[in-house]
């Protein structure tokens, strides 16, 4: 479903009858390139909404459980002129979240209103805000998140990267941190991060231009549109373990303990899957623990 909040167009996954009532409806938010020149988090991001749109049981699974929004593009005129780090007027939209302008930044001011609209609604708990970019200097992808007093919130902020870092061989948790940098207080992370109550997650998802290390390599891998993509559909399969669904998807697929995507022909591949073929993607099977 594709939806319009004024000056920004998103995405919305769900199945249709999450739109109705019955159980309380989770509620994941993504958005990428604010940063125009971060061209990777838009491969990220088409990994995980071919994810998601497909008929893979996972998949079909995850639309029926949680409702994802999504605007693959928070920075279309910057994308478009081939600005780097700014919008068409010169401004970094990532440092202006706590005060938008309808005016000056009419993408990130549509995107606010509606989380925060969200956020209201009895009938849906938003759970999870990430907003994902693309890192010039460090290797693999990996998360920010935000510091609390509460410990055991902190605890509970760690569960979600350490589940994608189990699932996703590029992903590192020990590049991730937690921090509440005072130039930081403009960015999505940060003021979601105290805007929202304490139980939401707010994270900054990064991934490196370059290349990534494995476990036990030498090394470094180079990325590949293929291997970004195959991260983002790594990040909406984790959303399977934190949810707590691996039982019900198991008693309808054949449960095998590998978790990694092959990096060949991955979207073709998504594309086709049917239930006929229910837990493969490429040749390798996908996994649910």
């Amino acid at each position: 479903m594709v939806g319009d909040s004024h000056a920004c167009a998103f995405l919305s996954f769900c199945a249709v009858d999450q739109l109705s009532g019955g159980r309380e409806k989770k509620l994941v938010f993504l958005t990428a390139r604010v940063h125009p020149g971060e061209s990777p988090a838009s491969f990220v991001c088409q990994g995980l909404i071919d994810f998601l749109v497909s008929q893979h049981p996972v998949a079909q699974l995850l639309r029926d459980y949680v409702i994802f929004k999504i605007v693959p593009m928070l920075n279309p005129d910057g994308v478009y002129l081939g600005n780097y780090r700014s919008s068409l007027m010169g401004f970094d939209l990532n440092r202006h979240w706590q005060d938008p302008s309808p005016w000056a930044h009419p993408t990130l001011y549509a995107v606010k209103q509606l989380i925060v609209q969200m956020s209201q609604d009895p009938s849906v708990s938003l759970e999870f805000y990430i907003d994902v970019h693309a890192h010039s200097t460090m290797l693999n992808g990996f998360m920010y998140g935000n510091v609390f007093e509460d410990e055991e919130r902190v605890q509970r902020q760690a569960v979600f990267p350490r589940l994608l870092c189990h699932n996703a061989h590029d992903f590192s948790f020990s590049n991730t941190s937690f921090n509440r940098d005072v130039v930081k207080a403009g960015t999505g992370r940060r003021f979601l991060g105290g805007l929202l109550d304490d139980t939401s997650y707010c994270y900054t998802l990064e991934v490196s231009f370059y290349s990534y290390m494995t476990s036990g390599s030498t090394a470094p891998v180079a990325y590949t549109e293929e291997t970004y993509m195959r991260l983002g559909m790594n990040v909406a399969r984790t959303f399977l373990d934190y949810y707590k669904l691996n039982n019900v998807i198991a008693d309808h697929i054949n449960v095998q303990n590998d978790i990694y995507f092959p990096s060949i022909s991955l979207h073709k591949r998504l594309r086709s899957a049917s239930l006929s073929e229910p837990n493969v993607i490429g040749k390798t099977a996908y996994s649910i623990n």
